[in-house]
């Protein structure tokens, strides 16, 4: 198993820190690990210049599967947009073609009074939010700033979505419900945009294929609206890169924190990068304070999804429930009656846990 490891910026180095502990423990057990290191975001950029440095690119693409902490800090805002960290980020994903992007929101017991939603509403939750990754607006084209001919600037940003990108992350969608509780809702804006238009036609074209599968379908504002009032009634949510990123983050605050949300980005192959949900954190950097139990759980879903060990997934994911029931917390999911440690102190849990 040779892992790209891009620690990136801010709490980044800390919370892959803790993962790359569990990776030398499942080494020492006796699985072949390879770990290299790169540079990526802020870190490339200073680094390199470049936030995704050709050497970073060529190592991911060389190994088998992408560990990524998170990248961004305040001291690269002012840099030209193709400089920014983020454009890392974005550029990693498409040079890898990382199409399809789960993101699991699961309730653990003992954090259901975490959330902020009543215990009640979130208790035994367990959401697959799938995004797609490399289209939508973030990446279409034309894009600019412009000056109209009576001298007011105006930003445009392009939706787009090709008939084959909406297939191929659908059929993802209906193979992971298949393995679930066989139900897909697929969020959009039919009702207004073009792009969402075609998006259920061809998503109600696949689901033809998976009859076992029960299809439905929801509009972003009223899927944003439902995910706080009843978030138990869905299983998949099937949808697009810009209305993926706001509704898993908000998914994230079900589960009692967004340090608890791991991903994964999976090309056709199954080949992946894995990261947590959440980004930098610049202000809490270098305090061993933050969560790096998203990190570790994304090592799981490497475990699951590109490495097809089911064993070895479940093994870290029940290390983890066990440090939690053990009342071990960081403080963003710290509460009365159990136990505030660090960022080290958790990832060491983990590790005696496993």
């Amino acid at each position: 198993m040779k892992i790209a490891v891009l620690p990136g910026d801010g709490i980044g180095p800390e919370i892959v820190a803790q993962a790359s502990k569990v990776l030398e423990a499942l080494r020492s057990d006796g699985l072949k690990i390879e770990l290299e290191h790169a540079h990526i975001g802020g870190a490339g950029y200073d680094a390199a210049g470049d936030p995704l440095p050709d050497a970073t690119l060529n190592l991911a693409k060389q190994s088998d599967a992408v560990l990524l902490g998170a990248v961004g800090g305040y001291q690269y805002d002012t840099l030209a947009r193709p400089l920014r960290p983020e454009q890392g980020l974005l550029r990693i994903r498409k040079g890898l073609s990382l199409f399809a992007n789960l993101r699991p929101a699961m309730v653990y017991p003992e954090l259901a009074n975490a959330s902020s939603l009543k215990p009640e509403l979130v208790a035994g939750l367990d959401i697959m939010i799938l995004r797609e990754l490399t289209g939508d607006i973030y990446f279409g084209q034309p894009r600019g700033v412009r000056t109209l001919d009576n001298g007011e600037r105006q930003g445009f940003d392009t939706m787009l979505y090709s008939e084959s990108e909406i297939r191929r992350v659908a059929h993802v969608g209906f193979q992971i419900a298949m393995k679930r509780n066989k139900k897909v809702c697929s969020v959009d804006k039919a009702n207004v945009l073009d792009t969402s238009m075609l998006w259920r036609e061809i998503v109600t074209e696949v689901a033809k294929e998976y009859s076992a599968v029960e299809l439905s379908h929801m509009y972003v504002d009223n899927a944003a609206m439902q995910l706080v009032r009843a978030p138990k009634q869905f299983d998949v949510m099937l949808t697009g890169n810009i209305f993926g990123d706001i509704l898993s983050d908000e998914a994230s605050m079900l589960t009692g924190s967004i340090g608890m949300l791991p991903s994964a980005s999976l090309d056709a192959n199954n080949k992946g990068l894995y990261e947590p949900c959440h980004g930098s954190a610049p202000d809490i950097a270098g305090k061993n304070i933050a969560n790096p139990l998203a990190t570790i759980l994304s090592v799981a879903m490497m475990m699951r999804y590109t490495f097809a060990r089911e064993d070895i997934a479940q093994r870290i994911e029940a290390a983890v429930r066990k440090t939690l029931q053990r009342g071990l917390r960081t403080a963003d999911i710290f509460e009365a009656g159990t136990q505030k440690v660090g960022t080290d102190a958790m990832g060491a849990a983990v590790v005696a846990a496993l």
